[in-house]
């Protein structure tokens, strides 16, 4: 056989929509030799598996011979995962289009129903070995669950603080099998559970709860059961009896179930191109293709990524190991039980562009390396390695992580349908990914989220990234960890071994991690959060719509030319040697600190929306260079916040940058894809007349007396004076029987405060003062109190 330069397979896919029978036509492959123009050899097979088989037979004589395999319109059913080793480098999968040619990790079943009760039928099934997905007529179903599904509900599409009372579950006749789903404690992600038995009273003894790196109870009211025989109530809901073999289920309403199209998920992994390091899978592209109906994995063994909140399980409907040059471009994958697509280990040069992913179980997009390649590696945030033993090499220990790839023009949303602790894009243990011009949104955490230093050079532009962290908590639109070599769970600690070695955490985050020119929203927690030790970042062209810039301790992070709508810089529990630098930002709001021992390298030539705002910062000798006034933004309801005020621009240095390059840019994916919702402005930008605007001071809220209504209120004499609108409970000025939500501070160190403007004066008069004698109103009563400032 002579050697083929390339080869041409064509899959038509004829009449295999349900069950095969002898009238139907099986798939047709035709094979031609392109380079040498001969005549194309006909060969018939019946399965997509049967194809591969054949390009594995034709490629022990042709290693180097590029295959493509065009499959035709029409659905086609994988019975065990698509397996591409090394051998079938040079290959290129590619359908007619997504919309077109499905491969599905499901079976079609033929059942004959019964009634079994009111609206409930059952039938005998032959496939009882726990598939987790029953699609009728194409359309996914809602295994038996309490509470019922709810779409508009926020958490678990339904929770309720009983779902496992005692009572509950004293109610189901078999509860072994029962699915228990609920939030971390601190809303961190979410447990998952499975009921294996009862113990002595009646309470359920548990399998799982594997899935979160940060050990908790379960959340007390965020709460789901599913999978229970009584709680199948509601239309759409289906059960499936193991023991007995029988499929339960309350059609919705128009379904003949005479004529229905069943199909139940088999699978959990449909293509896995899976090579090593010496010998990888080379040169394969996943194209035109849609995935459908895979099983869930949050029951399967997870592993920590390193001291990061994330537990993971390393698979996905598409899965990537050991691989170089490979491609997956303008597919469609919906209705997945687990992960999307995931890089693990080695992946060099790995290209995901534009791709439509919906409606998924886990995360859509994970690079995952392994931790052999980590030098000192700790696995759950209190753990670390003593500096006596810690290994003080820079950079990655193997070749075992993913680098140098590309997630571009992807629409990502509802993903995280039942795993909570997931992201639109997951980074750990990898470098130099470029994630850029992708849209996402509607995700119960973070869209972007970085898991660790390892080993930066990350680049993250264009995004356009809003409705998230909406079943979560304390967490970013964009969201990163630090937890590497330096971090110890002590901050004294981790202080003294900064101190020593100022240059510790340039061993794991080698490479600086870029973030620019995205457009950021996040309405339960920040734009983007920079978390317990991110450290090497360059931030700056982003559009932040309502809650910030959040940089937590770490080291080494530039901020600049960034819009700020509605909100400010977040700077907690910043190091004394941080080297951070703030500067040329147009910002909303003053500062909102925590606990700082120090304020970075510079903060300054920045924007304030008005003067109170302006002083909160240069109580600190920051900001002296600063200025404030209203930036003019060109046309904010239309989400085009273009500074037009040239004159205050120019002197902070401030330069405008696009707002109509955020997202996807695909005509078909941007067609459908949505934008993030307008914010309202808050107290409008320089407006002198607005005196009175909220500002935080060591984390609680003051506001200047500015209306007789509020004089009457508070039993004042006058119009003057600083109200106390809110409190945090850890800030100094409050412990030790300090200022109480509602007090009003006339008096600081002898000195009378008409408004917030004089007590940011005065508090900068006594800044090297851990204390301050101050008088305030409580209950219409004047009390003097000495409160801790530092």
């Amino acid at each position: 056989m002579q050697k083929l330069n390339k080869i041409l397979f064509l899959v038509g896919f004829m009449a295999l929509l349900f069950s095969c029978t002898s009238e139907e036509k099986p798939i047709e492959i035709y094979v031609s030799m392109a380079s040498e123009n001969e005549k194309a050899n006909k060969l018939i097979f019946k399965t997509v598996e049967e194809a591969i088989q054949k390009v594995s037979e034709l490629k022990k004589d042709s290693p180097e011979a590029h295959v493509i395999i065009n499959i035709l319109p029409g659905t086609y059913y994988l019975t065990k995962p698509i397996t591409i080793p090394a051998s079938l480098s040079n290959l290129t999968i590619k359908g007619s289009g997504a919309s077109e040619v499905t491969l599905k990790g499901a079976v079609p079943i033929h059942l004959d129903w019964r009634k079994y009760e009111d609206n409930i039928y059952v039938a005998d099934v032959d496939r009882a070995s726990g598939f987790d997905q029953f699609v009728v007529n194409g359309k996914p179903q809602i295994l038996a669950r309490y509470p019922d599904y709810d779409e508009a509900a926020q958490y678990w599409q339904g929770f309720a603080e009983d779902a496992l009372s005692k009572e509950r579950v004293a109610s189901w006749k078999n509860p072994i099998g029962t699915y228990f789903h609920a939030l971390h404690g601190g809303r961190w992600g979410g447990f998952h559970f499975r009921i294996v038995g009862l113990d002595t009273d009646g309470n359920p003894i548990f399998d799982g709860g594997h899935q979160n790196n940060r050990a908790s109870e379960p959340h007390k009211e965020f709460r789901m059961v599913e999978n229970v025989f009584e709680e199948l109530d509601s239309p759409g809901e289906w059960y499936l009896d193991t023991e007995e073999n029988r499929l339960y289920y309350w059609p919705l309403d128009g379904t003949d179930l005479n004529v229905a199209k069943l199909e139940v998920s088999v699978l959990k992994n449909l293509i896995q191109i899976t090579g090593t390091v010496d010998n990888p899978v080379r040169n394969v592209t996943i194209e035109g293709l849609k995935f459908e109906n895979t099983q869930r994995t949050f029951m399967d063994e997870y592993e920590p990524l390193l001291r990061s909140d994330w537990m993971i399980y390393r698979g996905g409907a598409v899965f990537f190991e050991g691989t170089e040059n490979c491609k997956v471009t303008n597919n469609e994958f919906t209705n997945l039980g687990g992960n999307v697509i995931l890089a693990s280990k080695y992946n060099k040069n790995l290209e995901i562009i534009g791709n439509h992913i919906h409606d998924s179980g886990a995360s859509a997009i994970s690079f995952i390396g392994d931790p052999s390649a980590v030098r000192s590696p700790s696995f759950n945030y209190s753990e670390f390695v003593a500096v006596t033993e810690m290994d003080t090499i820079a950079g990655p220990k193997n070749e075992l992580y993913p680098r140098e790839s590309l997630v571009e023009d992807n629409l990502i949303y509802r993903i995280g349908r039942i795993e909570k602790q997931t992201a639109g894009v997951q980074i750990s243990m990898a470098m130099d990914i470029t994630v850029r011009h992708n849209s996402i949104y509607d995700v119960p955490r973070a869209g972007i989220n970085i898991g660790d230093g390892t080993w930066g050079g990350h680049i993250l532009e264009y995004n356009d990234v809003f409705n998230t962290v909406l079943e979560t908590s304390d967490h970013g639109s964009f969201n990163s960890w630090g937890r590497d070599r330096f971090w110890h769970p002590k901050r004294g600690v981790m202080d003294s071994l900064t101190d020593a070695n100022p240059n510790m955490w340039k061993w794991d985050a080698v490479h600086t991690t870029v973030i620019r020119n995205n457009r950021f929203r996040c309405d339960h927690g920040w734009d983007i959060d920079l978390d317990d030790g991110s450290s090497n970042y360059h931030i700056y062209k982003n559009l932040l719509l309502n809650n910030g810039l959040k940089l937590r301790e770490g080291f080494h992070r530039v901020a600049e030319n960034n819009i700020m709508v509605n909100n400010s810089l977040h700077p907690h529990v910043w190091f004394a040697n941080s080297e951070d630098v703030f500067k040329h930002n147009i910002v909303g709001d003053a500062y909102q600190d925590v606990r700082l021992d120090g304020w970075g390298k510079e903060l300054d030539y920045n924007l304030f929306p008005n003067e109170v705002t302006m002083l909160k910062s240069q109580i600190y000798n920051r900001d002296l260079h600063s200025i404030y006034g209203n930036p003019k933004f060109k046309d904010p309801v239309n989400l085009d916040f273009t500074v037009m005020a040239d004159d205050l621009a120019s002197k902070i240095g401030f330069e405008n940058f696009p707002m109509d390059k955020f997202g996807v840019q695909t005509p078909g994916l941007k067609e459908i894809a949505k934008t993030p919702e307008v914010p309202e402005l808050k107290n409008p930008l320089g407006n002198e007349e607005n005196t009175s605007p909220v500002v935080m001071w060591l984390r609680n809220g003051l506001k200047s007396v500015d209306s007789q209504e509020e004089q009457s209120a508070y039993g004042l004499k006058t119009t003057e004076g600083v109200i106390v609108l809110s409190i945090w409970n850890q800030s100094p000025a409050v412990q030790n029987n300090g200022i109480k939500k509602g007090d009003v501070i006339l008096f600081a160190n002898g000195k009378k405060v008409k408004g917030v403007r004089e007590f940011f004066k005065i508090t900068s008069e006594f800044k090297q003062q851990e204390t301050m004698d101050i008088t305030v109103m409580r209950n219409q009563t004047e009390q003097t109190l000495t409160i801790r400032t530092k």
